[in-house]
C-alpha cells in the first residue's frame, strides 16, 4: 500500500511539472525544458513510460538528455535565462517590492547566472 502511494506521489509530481513546462511553451518567460527535467526525474522514480517518451521527445528529448548525461545546458537556453533574469530584475526595481527584494533577488538570480554560464553546452563537454 505504501509503495503505491509512494509511486501515485512520484506522477502527481511528474504530472504537475510537465503541466507546467507545456504551459511554459506557450507562455514567455516561463521555462520549459526545466519543468521537463523534473518530470523526467520524478518518472524515472514513478513512471518509466513517461521518463522513456520525455528523453526521447522530437523537440525536447535532447535537452533532457543532454542535461543528464553531461549537465550540458544550450548557448540559446543560457541567452533566453540572461534576458528573462535581466527583465525580472528591471521589473523588481521598478516595482513597489520591498527595499530587501530589491536586493536579494537580483543577487540570487547573478549566483544562478554565474552557475548557469559556467554549465557546458552540448557538444562541448569535458
Amino acid at each position: 500500500m505504501l509503495a503505491m502511494i509512494k509511486i501515485l506521489l512520484w506522477r502527481a509530481l511528474a504530472l504537475l511539472t510537465l503541466a507546467l513546462g507545456m504551459i511554459g511553451v506557450v507562455v514567455p518567460g516561463l521555462p520549459t525544458v526545466p519543468f521537463l527535467l523534473l518530470s523526467a526525474w520524478a518518472g524515472t522514480h514513478g513512471w518509466p513510460r513517461l521518463e522513456h517518451w520525455l528523453l526521447n521527445h522530437p523537440r525536447y528529448g535532447f535537452s533532457i538528455r543532454q542535461w543528464r548525461e553531461h549537465g550540458a545546458v544550450s548557448r540559446r537556453a543560457k541567452v533566453a535565462a540572461t534576458l528573462m533574469m535581466a527583465l525580472s530584475v528591471l521589473l523588481i526595481t521598478l516595482s513597489a517590492a520591498p527595499l530587501l527584494v530589491k536586493i536579494s533577488v537580483p543577487a540570487f538570480l547573478s549566483v544562478t547566472l554565474i552557475w548557469l554560464w559556467k554549465r557546458p553546452e552540448p557538444g562541448g563537454h569535458e
